[in-house]
């Protein structure tokens, strides 16, 4: 096994992308309340909503109450997406720390996401991360199907640093990069992050894995060799892409930081309160959520050490 780092940060985006596909609609007061638990987890990167219009995502309607309601805990940093000028000015009205923007890998599935091609998208991002930087936030972008499309299939790599490149020179702060259906394996995350590494910056680069098919903390490993020190999770593995069939389950950050404090590696956060937080929301849900650590809670079998 290649060195591996001391430390990784793990950005909680489990109110914004976990709950974004559930139906069952959780209430603002519930929202909030989570979200307090989490700023107390150790985290320092949560993002909280979406400022999208309520008929895309309903559940995240309340996306202005929420972010006014949140007690902001100092040195955490609170985020929103945004899909245009008018998601940023709703949330540059709340004084959010960080906006983000996204976009796909994926012609086919930019236009079934954002009814708009890659080209068509560039412009309107653009504004936006401009807008936002001379508010003084700090930007972050999402590319979705890196690894694959249920539309298209393999992406090429090329395709990938091509649009990323876009993105990064539009003057973002950080790129995640997403495996929006859950398709990837640990040896395409290996390819695919050896070509990336020689055209991009890895101090840039975060990885977003979503679970579908079971390989999701495989292919943190292998980022973990290549240097890739960021990761986005949701906790429990509440979540997914509403608009990629079968994309069911992000990456679960109580998965995620168990095997890192088992490997020694560092995250700053606190497993038990993880575990609280996670209790609470699938209280709230009135649903098992599918994180191996929360099934084996679930079935009695005893809380963590953390």
């Amino acid at each position: 096994m290649l060195e591996l780092p001391n430390h990784v940060t793990i950005k909680e985006v489990g109110p914004r992308d976990g709950l974004q596909n559930e139906h069952k609609e959780v209430p603002t007061e519930d929202k909030i309340a989570w979200i307090n638990q989490l700023s107390e987890a150790g985290y320092k990167y949560i993002e909280f909503s979406s400022f999208v219009h309520p008929k895309w995502i309903p559940q995240l309607k309340d996306a202005k109450e929420v972010a006014a309601s949140i007690e902001r805990k100092p040195g955490v940093t609170y985020a929103a997406l945004v899909p245009n000028m008018k998601g940023l000015e709703g949330a540059l009205e709340t004084n959010v720390d960080e906006v983000s923007v996204f976009m796909s890998a994926s012609d086919t599935h930019n236009k079934k996401n954002i009814n708009k091609t890659i080209e068509e998208t560039y412009p309107v991002l653009r504004e936006v991360v401009t807008e936002a930087k001379q508010a003084g936030k700090t930007v972050r972008g999402y590319l979705s199907t890196v690894f694959g499309c249920p539309y298209e299939g393999n992406i090429p790599v090329e395709q990938v640093i091509k649009v990323s490149r876009k993105l990064l020179d539009m003057g973002i702060d950080e790129l995640s990069l997403g495996d929006t259906i859950g398709i990837a394996n640990p040896k395409q995350v290996d390819a695919v992050l050896a070509q990336l590494k020689k055209q991009l910056s890895f101090d840039e680069i975060a990885m977003h894995f979503h679970n579908t098919r079971g390989m999701a903390l495989a292919n943190v490993l292998v980022s973990l060799e290549h240097g890739i020190t960021t990761f986005d999770g949701s906790l429990g593995g509440l979540g997914g892409c509403p608009y990629a069939k079968g994309a069911s389950g992000n990456l679960a950050t109580d998965d995620l930081v168990h095997m890192l404090h088992e490997m020694k590696i560092e995250t700053g956060l606190d497993e038990r309160k993880l575990e609280e937080a996670a209790i609470f929301v699938q209280s709230k849900l009135d649903k098992a959520l599918p994180s191996h650590h929360m099934q084996v809670l679930n079935k009695g079998g005893g809380v963590s050490n953390g």
